[in-house]
C-alpha cells in the first residue's frame, strides 16, 4: 500500500471526502460504486467495484465462443479496463486501461460501428495495435456496466472470414444485452 500523506476527518454523518487528485488518478467518477475492505491492523481500504468483473469467467467464455464460432476478436470490459478477451493476446489486453475514445463510446450508451474512411478508435490507452470495429455498452438496470466490442488489427481491411457488418452488429448487440441481463439476475 502506498501512503499519500493526505489526512481527512470523518464528518458527523460518517463521510470522508476522497481528494480530487486521488479520484482523478484512480479514475473514480461521481456515482461509481466502491467496495470497502478492512483488515486486522485497522486499515480501511476502498476499491473500485466492477459489477461486470463478477462475471469475468463467464464473459471470457462468451468472448471465446464468439471468436471460435464467428472468427471475431472480442473484448469485454468494465468502464475502465478489459476484463475478458479472445482473438487478441490476453496478457497484452486483460486489466489494461481503455482509450479515451472507447470510454466515450461506453458513455454514449449507443452502438458504435466503424465506418470506412473514419478515424480508427484504439482499444487501449497505451495503444496495443487493435482498433474497435463494433461496440455496444453493457447496460444493467439503467446503469452502464461496461462494453462488448469486436476489434481488428486492420480497421480499413475487409476480411472475408469475418461476418458481415450486419451480423457482427447483431452478435455484439446480443452479447451486450445478454451480459446486461446476467448482471440483473
Amino acid at each position: 500500500m502506498k501512503a499519500t500523506g493526505i489526512v481527512r476527518r470523518i464528518d458527523d454523518l460518517g463521510r470522508v471526502v476522497i481528494p480530487k487528485e486521488i479520484r482523478r488518478t484512480m479514475r473514480i467518477r461521481e456515482g461509481d460504486p466502491l467496495e470497502i475492505y478492512t483488515d486486522r491492523e485497522g486499515e480501511v481500504i476502498f476499491k473500485k467495484y466492477s459489477p461486470i468483473g463478477e462475471l469475468a469467467a463467464f464473459a471470457a467464455q462468451y468472448a471465446e465462443t464468439l471468436h471460435k464460432t464467428c472468427s471475431l476478436s472480442v473484448i469485454i470490459c468494465d468502464r475502465d479496463a478489459v476484463i475478458a478477451c479472445s482473438g487478441v493476446p490476453r496478457k497484452d489486453y486483460t486489466d489494461k486501461a481503455l482509450s479515451a475514445e472507447l470510454e466515450q463510446i461506453i458513455e454514449s450508451r449507443s452502438l458504435y460501428f466503424h465506418r470506412e474512411g473514419s478515424e480508427a478508435i484504439p482499444v487501449l490507452a497505451e495503444g496495443g495495435g487493435h482498433f474497435v470495429s463494433c461496440a455496444m455498452p453493457i447496460i444493467s438496470e439503467g446503469d452502464i456496466a461496461g462494453c462488448v466490442a469486436s476489434v481488428t488489427d486492420h480497421p480499413e481491411e475487409t476480411r472475408r472470414d469475418l461476418p458481415s457488418g450486419e451480423v457482427e452488429t447483431k452478435l455484439i448487440l446480443t452479447a451486450a444485452g445478454f451480459l446486461g441481463r446476467q448482471l440483473e439476475n
